[in-house]
């Protein structure tokens, strides 16, 4: 399993580290913060306001991993640079995704 991810009740659990204004939409792969957890770098173009950085790191993840964006919802941190990010579905499938995605980066 990706270290910047966790078993869940319906799914995984991400931590993500979300730079928002940004020039483009993209995940760029995984990181270590300075305390030694892991996370998903993500960048939105979208403002941290009124929840639209989280409304579009919800539908970046959910383009990117394939999945609807009703499975993909920010948990916590939401006025955070680091999130705790819920997929809902088939963990076994997410995982995949989520193993794809990291080494594409």
């Amino acid at each position: 399993m990706p270290a910047f991810c966790r078993l869940a009740d319906n799914g995984l659990a991400l931590f993500v580290r979300l730079t928002p204004r940004s020039a483009r939409d993209a995940i760029e792969g995984m990181a270590e913060s300075a305390d030694g957890r892991c996370h998903l770098k993500a960048r939105v173009r979208a403002v941290p306001e009124n929840g639209k950085a989280n409304t579009a790191l919800e539908k970046l993840l959910a383009k990117q991993i394939g999945v609807p964006s009703s499975a993909v919802s920010v948990a916590g941190g939401a006025t955070s640079r680091l999130k705790t990010v819920e997929l809902k579905g088939n963990r076994e499938e997410l995982l995949i995704r989520l193993r794809a995605i990291a080494a594409e980066q």
